[in-house]
């Protein structure tokens, strides 16, 4: 299991998420903690950091960077991700690896539900809780074949890094920066690269994730949907193919087919009201986001 981390001021969150990787019904095999480059950051962790986690320093800074230095040092032959302010369900581990019985599934990701530090905002619909990293409405509600899984709750074979390469390090978050795109990159590379494989959604495999105030206002929002669609036009060229890209499609369909239509039909309840401008204001910045890369790059 890799955890990653790049700052001190989340060293609660972090034993946390440790301390629930340490009570699976399915003990992992190791607990890897990958530490950005900084010595103060690695002189504290050593103190503090349980004894069975093996610690790794990053030759980079950044997600991508951090994620390839844990796969580098994995010893288990499935290696699992979980985001330093998410804690596991008990059995989330045992709930990824039954699906590996399947010789073609090479890659596994699960549901992430919201740990809210305050209440829900009544503007935020559930179709965009990928703004604050969790699993969305629109997403499969059952098992199924998807093409990336969200990073704060995946998995792979270790295998497939070794035939497809590690993750993008040009892409993905940095610090606080909040561009994506270093999941749907790898994973779009795997499927062009080994065409019967199959990534799984498993619902079952559950982890919970630490939404804080900061990420709770229209403007994270909308910065939040910008840098998506930079990602996404971003990833658009390097695949090739508009093809790789059904996942956004489906997303949108779903959103005017379904979740709009739906709020247009209650205009006159002031949550329907809210959460359908909130949706135009992200699909704005989305928009936005994907031509200017489109036509700046």
């Amino acid at each position: 299991m890799i955890i990653s981390t790049y700052t001190i001021e989340r060293v609660s969150c972090v034993l946390d998420c440790i301390n629930s990787l340490r009570k699976q019904t399915l003990p992992p095999k190791e607990i890897i903690l990958v530490l950005d480059p900084d010595e103060k950051l690695v002189e504290f962790y050593k103190t503090c950091a349980p004894d069975d986690v093996k610690i790794i320093v990053s030759k980079g800074r950044g997600l991508s960077y951090a994620r390839n230095a844990g796969v580098k040092r994995a010893e288990g032959e499935i290696v699992a991700f979980i985001d330093d302010d998410a804690v596991a369900d008990e059995r989330w581990l045992e709930n990824l690896i039954k699906n590996y019985g399947d010789p073609h599934v090479i890659g596994v990701g699960g549901l992430i539900e919201p740990l809210w530090e305050s209440s829900r905002p009544i503007w935020l619909p559930e179709e965009l809780d990928w703004i604050i990293g969790c699993s969305y409405k629109g997403l499969p509600e059952y098992r199924a074949v998807i093409r990336n899984p969200i990073g704060c709750n995946m998995s792979f074979r270790r295998e497939v890094f070794e035939k497809v390469g590690f993750f993008r390090s040009d892409v993905g978050r940095f610090g606080k920066r909040s561009l994506s795109g270093e999941e749907p990159d790898f994973s779009i590379r795997v499927l062009k690269n080994l065409p019967e494989a199959k990534i799984l959604y498993d619902p079952s495999a559950i982890v919970y994730h630490k939404v804080i105030r900061s990420r709770l206002s229209l403007k994270y929002l909308f910065m939040r949907s910008l840098n998506e669609g930079v990602s996404k036009a971003m990833i658009s060229n390097s695949a090739g193919s508009l093809a790789f890209l059904s996942t956004e499609r489906n997303y949108l369909r779903y959103l005017f087919r379904v979740a709009i239509p739906s709020r247009l039909r209650h205009l006159y309840n002031l949550n329907s009201l809210l959460q359908l401008a909130s949706l135009f204001l992200s699909l704005t910045g989305f928009s936005l986001g994907y031509i200017f890369y489109k036509i700046l790059r």
